[in-house]
């Protein structure tokens, strides 16, 4: 049975950090590419960061500079390290794993940027 469990997440005022945490459990961690998106109320739910099983990371242009994403295969968990986080990134934020046959996603962790 595959498990993503996000966590991290919560209210913080702009320009305040968090660090979102994804356990995985169920899957070969170190074959999949691991990514972040987010969804806002009323919106379409987006990339903001992958990193590739390679570990190579890509960033959605309105995180760039501000989110970094990690990994760390012997503890099957990828990180979102969120920087000067603004009101527009609230969300939720949903983990995904992905290989070229399965993808897989956890509940979701909510992160609200309001002062």
């Amino acid at each position: 049975q595959v498990q993503l469990v996000e966590s991290g997440g919560g209210l913080v005022q702009p320009g305040g950090s968090l660090r979102l945490s994804c356990a995985a459990s169920g899957i070969t961690f170190r074959l999949y590419a691991m990514n972040w998106y987010r969804q806002a109320p009323g919106k379409q739910r987006d990339l903001v960061a992958g990193v590739t099983s390679a570990g190579n990371s890509n960033y959605a242009n309105s995180v760039k500079g501000r989110f970094t994403i990690s990994r760390d295969n012997a503890k099957n968990t990828v990180y979102l390290q969120m920087n000067t986080l603004k009101p527009e990134d609230t969300a939720v934020y949903y983990c995904n794993a992905q290989s070229y046959l399965n993808g897989y996603w956890g509940q979701g962790t909510q992160v609200t940027v309001s002062s």
